[in-house]
C-alpha cells in the first residue's frame, strides 16, 4: 500500500488546482473519496482509492498518464499486431504498457487517445456517456441538404441503424466536398458505411476532435500527453 497523502495535496499535484482551491472545493461538497463526501484532513492512497471532482474521476496514480496521438495512414489501432504492422501503441513512448482509446481504422487518420487509464477508456468509449468524436470526410460528390440531414435521423447499417449529432458541408467543388460529422459511437468504419449508404464515398477520413480535445498543431506520427485539464475536461464531458 502506498502511503496515503492528504486529498488537497493529492488534487494539487493531479494538475488541477492548487491546494488552497482544492481545500475550498473540499469543504464545498464537491469531492469525493470512494463515493462518500470529504472533509479536511482526510487522507487518500493514490494508487488504490478513487477520488473524484464534480462527479468526474481525478487521475491521482503517478502511474496513469494518456496521450493524444495523431494516427497516420497505415498505422494500426491496437496494442500488437500479428503482422508486425505499426501500431498506435509505437508511435507513443512511455515506461509504460499503454493501449488504444477506441480505435480509428488503418486507413483513416486523425486523432486517438492512447493510455493505461482504466477509467478514462472507459468513458471515452462508452456510447452511454456521450463523448462526441469529429470528423472531416472527404467525399465524391456534393451532399444535398436531404442528404446531411438524413444523415442525422439516422441511416440503416447492416449492424443497426446509425447517425450523426451534427452534419455540415465545410466546402465544396464541382465532384467533391469536405463533409465534417459529429458522432458519439465509434463502430467498425461507421462513418464511411454512413457516407457509402447515403451515395457518397469517402477518399480521405480525418478525425479532429475527441470530445473538448483536439489539436491542430499535431502532425501524423506526433503526440503530447495531456494535461490534468485536458483529462478532467474530458471526463466531465
Amino acid at each position: 500500500m502506498a502511503e496515503r497523502i492528504r486529498i488537497q495535496k493529492a488534487i494539487a499535484e493531479a494538475g488541477l488546482m492548487s491546494r488552497r482551491a482544492a481545500e475550498e472545493a473540499m469543504v464545498a461538497g464537491r469531492v469525493r473519496l470512494n463515493g462518500k463526501p470529504v472533509v479536511l484532513g482526510d487522507r487518500v492512497d493514490p494508487t488504490s482509492d478513487h477520488l473524484t471532482l464534480d462527479g468526474a474521476p481525478i487521475p491521482i496514480s503517478p502511474d496513469l498518464e494518456t496521450h493524444l496521438l495523431y494516427k497516420p495512414v497505415g498505422v494500426i489501432s491496437t496494442a500488437h499486431d500479428p503482422d508486425g504492422r505499426k501500431t498506435v501503441v509505437d508511435l507513443v513512448e512511455s515506461p509504460h504498457r499503454l493501449y488504444p482509446v477506441g480505435r480509428l481504422d488503418a486507413d483513416s487518420e486523425g486523432l486517438i487517445l492512447v493510455s493505461n487509464d482504466g477509467e478514462l477508456t472507459n468513458r471515452v468509449t462508452h456510447p452511454r456517456y456521450g463523448i462526441t468524436k469529429r470528423y472531416l470526410a472527404e467525399v465524391r460528390g456534393v451532399p444535398s441538404t436531404a442528404t446531411l440531414r438524413r444523415l442525422v435521423t439516422g441511416v440503416d447499417l447492416e449492424d443497426g441503424p446509425a447517425r450523426a449529432v451534427t452534419a455540415r458541408i465545410v466546402e465544396s467543388g464541382s465532384d467533391k466536398a469536405l463533409v465534417e460529422l459529429v458522432l458519439v459511437e465509434g463502430r467498425n468504419r461507421e462513418v464511411r458505411r454512413m457516407m457509402d449508404a447515403v451515395g457518397h464515398l469517402v477518399t480521405r477520413l480525418v478525425r479532429t476532435a475527441i470530445g473538448p480535445i483536439s489539436d491542430p498543431r499535431l502532425s501524423p506520427g506526433q503526440s503530447r500527453r495531456l494535461s490534468p485539464g485536458e483529462i478532467q475536461s474530458l471526463l466531465r464531458s
